[in-house]
């Protein structure tokens, strides 16, 4: 059976306690489909809409995000996925807006970034690598990335996240190239 996704902002966590949900975006809402890879490539709306979001002048600037799978692990203090955590807000839209200026996938948590300029894959089929390295179930279900880099899904779960129009220093530089088999 396929797995679905749900790109979710998480609120700051520094006590370790039950997380919270600050908003979640429905990949459906951008016409793009509901399973990893129906909707990972560069340049698609959803895509456009969550670099906005996480830009220098987007609201969630560096924020810990996550694609939450229905087939993920359930989170130990309620017993449910996020996925299905979120399930009771509202989902939220935000426009797409191409920031291409914002060239550098920055994880501030773990102090590595992505070029995004190095992305130099057949232009119509770049996988955008947020939403892999962000994923929490990748692999349990159809639809899911296999390929390229598989381990590196997921790495970046939880952590704080932003796009930057300049590489930050003293951050390491990774370099995903996730091309599906």
């Amino acid at each position: 059976m396929g797995q679905y996704y749900k790109v979710i902002i998480l609120a700051d966590n520094t006590s370790n306690k039950k997380e919270i949900i600050r908003f979640w975006i429905c990949p459906g809402s951008y016409r793009n489909g509901m399973k990893l890879m129906e909707h990972s490539y560069y340049k698609n709306n959803l895509l456009k809409a969550v670099q906005n979001f996480l830009s220098p002048n987007g609201h969630f600037y560096m924020s810990r995000i996550i694609w939450a799978g229905d087939y993920a692990d359930v989170e130990k203090e309620t017993g449910q996925n996020l996925y299905h955590m979120a399930e009771s807000q509202e989902s939220v839209y935000f426009p797409p807006v191409d920031n291409s200026k914002y060239n550098y996938l920055v994880n501030h948590t773990k102090k590595e970034y992505v070029d995004m300029k190095k992305l130099n894959y057949d232009e119509d089929y770049i996988i955008h690598p947020l939403p892999l390295l962000v994923a929490e179930g990748n692999g349990r279900g159809g639809g899911d990335y296999s390929g390229h880099n598989m381990e590196m899904c997921g790495r970046w779960t939880r952590d704080i996240i932003s796009f930057e129009e300049k590489c930050p220093e003293e951050y390491n530089e990774i370099v995903p190239n996730f091309i599906e088999e």
